[in-house]
């Protein structure tokens, strides 16, 4: 059942959350809700799909009891604003931000993380 409405594939559970990042190189990961500080990021999220094929591009809702790997990760201690996203690169946390990201921060944390540049 798909809480956020977005064009980006949504994780359900915290098992399927571990098997994509142990399946795939490199993830990105919104954990939010369908809010003004979220939906920046998922938009931005959609846009780049298509140019970082080497990336794949998940959200998941926040207030998912399943979200709690997420939001009680280590990196996201100390986190106060809304999205919670993490990058992970061959299946371990690379890197973690917190509130509203805009297209430039995320391509440069794509790029610095997962050594990648776009198509």
């Amino acid at each position: 059942m798909k809480l956020l409405q977005t064009q980006i594939h949504e994780i359900e559970t915290e098992t399927e959350l571990k098997k994509i990042i142990q399946e795939n190189e490199n993830v990105m990961v919104c954990c939010g809700r369908m809010g003004p500080m979220c939906i920046p990021v998922y938009d931005v999220m959609e846009e780049l799909e298509e140019e970082y094929e080497n990336v794949k591009f998940y959200s998941m809702a926040f207030d998912s009891p399943e979200a709690a790997v997420v939001r009680n990760a280590p990196e996201c201690r100390g986190f106060m604003g809304l999205p919670f996203t993490m990058y992970y690169n061959n299946g371990k946390v690379a890197h973690a931000t917190s509130s509203i990201q805009n297209r430039e921060q995320i391509t440069g944390i794509l790029e610095k993380q997962f050594s990648t540049v776009k198509i």
